[in-house]
């Protein structure tokens, strides 16, 4: 007889690169914390993979909140004499170093990916399953033109993940996730008014529009596209933390019931897969007959 086990599906988070605009990834996680969402495995984008590696670490989402209101652009970077990029970002690899829990990819508590790109090929690199996760974390921030490029073991230069997939919601499929819930904090583009006030400013607004596009096939990749509503903040606006917290914490609430159901709908579908493959497994009784 097959016992009627239930086998819940397997969640997984793509957060969305987005700079400043990344702290709105925060306050998506306590509503879905706040809802009893479990996260199993979590992808992200530069700063939706900072925002990812902490709770992939072990790291409370108050921790992360209070780290999210105190991180500023001091903290990642420095300026530098190459010709690469106007500042090194080896700070922000320091910055977690001192702060995760853990920092090594075997021992997270959840699967975690960072998303980067070969500056020489042109191609994504995905980071996981081994390693160091404060390294992925600051290669996959490597903004072009503003940082310099992170070259890792294999002698690749790493730089920001957006180039190849601002929202990496396949990358969280390929994880083994059933129902990705990716989470886009440029879903509105530009809708302050003004030029760019800074150098990282323009830098940052001209690769986000480049990227809208590009992040077309990777919206249609997730099961549900949280949209945070901040657009009227710019990606260089650290200080506004607080109201960007508050924005991703409300998109997240507003979400909640499409999330319900299709988590419901796939629990059925999983159910369904489960016990055909157990009675698949399990093999049908012989009838007992007497020898001759």
């Amino acid at each position: 007889m097959v016992r009627n086990e239930e086998k819940r599906p397997r969640i997984g988070l793509a957060l969305s690169g987005g700079a400043a605009r990344g702290l709105a990834h925060v306050g998506v996680l306590r509503a879905l914390a706040e809802h009893n969402l479990p996260i199993d495995c979590i992808a992200g984008t530069s700063a939706g993979a900072l925002v990812a590696g902490t709770l992939a670490s072990g790291m409370g989402v108050s921790e992360i909140e209070s780290i999210g209101r105190s991180l500023r652009w001091r903290d990642m970077g420095r300026m530098t004499m190459s010709r690469m990029g106007v500042q090194s970002n080896e700070r922000l690899e320091k910055y977690l170093r001192e702060r995760l829990p853990v920092t090594r990819f075997e021992e997270l508590p959840i699967p975690f990916a960072a998303v980067a790109t070969d500056l020489q090929s042109g191609k994504g690199v995905i980071l996981q399953g081994e390693g160091d996760v404060p390294f992925a974390i600051r290669a996959s921030c490597a903004i072009p033109g503003w940082y310099v490029p992170v070259t890792d073991e294999h002698g690749r230069q790493l730089v920001d993940g957006g180039l190849v997939a601002n929202i990496p919601s396949d990358v969280a499929r390929s994880m083994g996730a059933d129902v990705v819930i990716a989470v886009d904090v440029n879903s509105e583009g530009a809708a302050f008014l003004g030029p760019s006030l800074s150098m990282i400013s323009a830098v940052l607004q001209s690769m986000m529009l480049v990227q809208r596009t590009a992040s077309l096939y990777q919206l249609a990749a997730a099961d549900v596209v949280i949209k945070p509503r901040v657009g009227h903040i710019r990606w260089d606006e650290m200080r506004r933390a607080q109201e960007l917290i508050a924005a991703g914490y409300e998109a997240g609430v507003e979400s909640i019931p499409e999330i319900e159901t299709v988590v419901a709908a796939a629990t059925k579908v999983a159910n369904k897969w489960f016990q055909l493959r157990r009675s698949k497994e399990i093999p049908a009784k012989r009838p007992i007959t007497s020898g001759t």
